[in-house]
């Protein structure tokens, strides 16, 4: 049996730790506070024992376990981030626990009314007699993703306990940024050395997933002419009216609050604008990659109709890819999902494998030659106060872990 407790201490010493990422920062990481974590956890992978434990100049974190079995099998590696969203504050962190969790509204701070409920958030219920972990409604919690690097520590700390379960060379990567987009930019696959890994970053127990969005950013600037309102007509140009006609000429129920499952979308994430210069800023999302580029083109083409309308380059429009769906990468090598697979079903655990709604340092690793599945890390509600984590889950995750380690290393 794992120590539950011990878990649980190891979680809660990350998460009162502040690791928000910043990205209007340069550095990386991008925030000092990181160095936080990131040293303490250096400390404690020397501490259970684990070996070529690493830091580099940017934060990120390597470690190995060797195998224990004389046959040759594949170094996995498993992988989380550290930092947290700076969509919410993550400064003094208070944890509060929900034990024996009766399915009805959980107040998280009653002077403000903030109240956790299944009214709103359905998937409290599934954990129905289980030990939650809130916040006290003032921050996020952070089990995004520090319930991932808990996971793969205590699962590291239990088998170097337990050398009666056999496992191959195992490697274990922490990064910082992820939230902010950057968690696999600097991130050295050689150096890694695995010939798959699994990132541990998923919300709700028995996800598996290894297809995710292909993903760009969009800049839309309009330019218009100030001129006093008094004298303007003929002469003034109101780049906001026209940024109205962009945002207005894009589908109106394609966008993130009407789209579920495989549905793609465009959302527009952040405006600026005055008379003489709006700036509008999107993200662009489709697991299908025919529909992905046809979205930019649509983009493209009212762009240049709204040019042709106001007889001058009004609009320029800027569009960057950021990443893509790892499902290409991934299927070749089925077998790792497979093996994920079985791991829950043997732990009694039931696989929901689907496609992320979103981004994932997989995908970003698949692309540099890591392939790099998604699993389960147990969290629900992330980058908020409603965020929270049963402790079960922390523990199946941990388990999941172990068993795919000795799954590996079974001979065929």
């Amino acid at each position: 049996m794992m120590d539950k407790q011990r878990i649980i201490d190891r979680f809660i010493s990350y998460v009162t730790i502040d690791t928000q990422s910043d990205a209007k920062s340069n550095t990386t990481p991008s925030t000092k506070k990181q160095w936080d974590l990131a040293n303490k956890l250096v400390d404690e992978l020397k501490a259970i024992g684990l070996q070529d434990v690493s830091i580099d100049e940017n934060a990120y974190i390597m470690a190995t376990l060797p195998s224990n079995v004389e046959h040759e099998v594949p170094t996995i590696g498993f992988i989380s981030h550290f930092d947290t969203s700076p969509d919410f504050t993550g400064t003094n962190v208070k944890p509060q626990f929900i034990h024996n969790y009766d399915g009805k509204d959980i107040v998280l701070n009653a002077e403000k009314n903030i109240i956790l409920s299944p009214d709103y958030f359905e998937d409290l219920l599934l954990y129905k007699g289980q030990t939650l972990i809130t916040t006290d409604g003032n921050t996020l919690l952070g089990a995004d993703d520090k319930a991932g690097v808990c996971e793969i520590v205590s699962a590291m700390e239990y088998l170097i306990q337990h050398p009666e379960i056999k496992h191959g060379p195992i490697r274990i990567g922490f990064t910082p940024d992820e939230e902010i987009g950057r968690g696999a930019h600097k991130f050295d696959v050689e150096k890694f050395g695995a010939d798959w890994a699994y990132t541990m970053d998923g919300s709700q127990i028995g996800e598996l997933e290894y297809e995710n969005f292909n993903a760009a950013g969009a800049k839309v600037t309009v330019k218009g002419k100030i001129v006093h309102p008094g004298y303007a007509k003929g002469k003034l140009i109101n780049s906001m009216y026209i940024a109205t006609e962009f945002i207005n000429s894009l589908p109106r129920l394609e966008t993130p609050e009407h789209t579920e499952g495989y549905q793609g979308f465009f959302h527009l994430c952040d405006i600026t604008g005055k008379v003489e210069e709006t700036v509008l800023e999107y993200i662009i999302r489709d697991h299908d990659h025919g529909h992905f580029e046809a979205r930019k083109e649509v983009m493209q083409k009212i762009t240049n109709e709204i040019n042709a309308q106001y007889g001058n380059d009004v609009i320029t429009l800027e569009i960057k890819d950021q990443y893509y769906n790892m499902k290409e990468k991934v299927e070749p090598v089925m077998h790792i999902v497979d093996i994920a697979e079985e791991a829950m079903k043997q732990l009694g655990i039931k696989p929901l494998i689907k496609a992320i709604r979103g981004g994932t340092d997989g995908s970003q690793l698949s692309y540099m030659g890591l392939p790099c599945p998604n699993i389960f890390a147990g969290g629900h509600n992330f980058h908020g106060r409603y965020e929270y984590v049963p402790v079960e889950s922390i523990l199946k995750a941990t388990e999941v872990i172990c068993k795919i380690a000795k799954l590996t290393a079974q001979k065929e």
